[in-house]
């Protein structure tokens, strides 16, 4: 017995000499056997401080799409997501009249779209307005109601607003409908944009997927300077540059992007669109007609006629 004691104590003397030095008081202890003729000795041994686990991929697997999809599938949710498509703050009031619940049923549905990161909230006062979280949450929407059945016209106003939407909208914040559509024909046929020869079929790192992407040209660079877009300034947007979804409305591509929002917001400033008083619907003033004709070859009476927008006669200046 003493014997086997003695060779104990030996074997745990050499274990010690070869441990890690490094190893700290309070590592995790992991255990090394011992043989010896007749006996098992099992003593702990500590992790180094230098050893470490491999780091997962960072490459997500895939998309969980029901999540959002869960979200947007309720009835009030989803008129709350349409009426914020405008990129205008709303009220809890709003929307719930919007939707027609009650403000408690209201608070908690919008409590579910915070927690799913599809919108955001900012305090006014005693009041909060909600909008959505981004252009993603948008380009979703409007890519779901391609799929989506068509609600019935059932009242005169509804029919007006149909027609409106219809026509001249904005989609999140850039124009869409008759007149987005026919923005981006104008654009293409007059040579300011051309498609992008290579298309990536791979996500980006601005979350954008595989579609049609455009470039500016030489002519197009000048015309949209002209017009008061600064072309490096949309570039060194987080977003994508341009590149097309499919209206709702007209079945057909208009232009998206940051190019897009940047074009948009022009347009409302030199007050050649207007806000309609129908949800997200626009209005093209009469300098607007003129002026769209004149910088992009636009002319919204041939569009009205069903005719695609022709080359113009001349580029001209925006009327400061």
């Amino acid at each position: 017995m003493l014997y086997q004691l003695s060779h104990v104590r030996m074997h745990l003397g050499a274990l010690r000499t070869v441990a890690d030095p490094a190893a700290g008081a309070n590592s995790e202890p992991r255990f090394a056997k011992i043989r010896h003729a007749s006996i098992l000795v099992e003593t702990p041994l500590r992790y180094g401080r230098n050893m470490t686990v491999p780091a997962h991929d960072s490459v997500p697997y895939d998309t969980d799409i029901a999540q959002a999809a869960a979200l947007m599938a309720d009835p009030t949710r989803a008129a709350m997501l349409r009426a914020l498509l405008s990129d205008r703050p709303l009220a809890a009031g709003e929307l719930a009249r919007l939707a027609g619940v009650s403000a408690a049923t209201a608070s908690f549905h919008l409590a579910k779209l915070l927690d799913g990161n599809m919108i955001t909230v900012a305090r006014q006062g005693r009041h909060r307005y909600y909008r959505l979280s981004g252009h993603e949450v948008a380009t979703a929407l409007e890519a779901i109601g391609l799929i989506s059945p068509a609600l019935p016209v059932r009242t005169l106003r509804q029919s007006r607003e149909a027609a409106a939407l219809s026509e001249a909208r904005t989609c999140y914040d850039h124009l869409a409908g008759r007149a987005g559509v026919g923005l981006l024909d104008a654009l293409l046929g007059q040579g300011l944009l051309a498609r992008e020869k290579s298309q990536s079929l791979v996500r980006t790192d601005r979350g954008d997927c595989a579609s049609t992407r455009f470039v500016v040209t030489g002519a197009g660079a000048r015309t949209l300077v002209s017009f008061g877009i600064n072309i490096a300034e949309v570039r060194g947007s987080r977003r994508r540059f341009a590149g097309e979804c499919v209206d709702w409305t007209q079945r057909r591509g208009h232009l998206n992007g940051a190019l897009a929002a940047a074009i948009t917001a022009r347009l409302f400033e030199v007050g050649w669109i207007a806000r309609g008083a129908r949800r997200r619907s626009v209005l093209v003033t009469a300098a607007g007609a003129q002026g769209l004709a004149d910088t992009f070859g636009l002319d919204l009476a041939l569009l009205a006629r069903g005719t695609t927008p022709g080359p113009p006669l001349s580029v001209g200046q925006v009327r400061r």
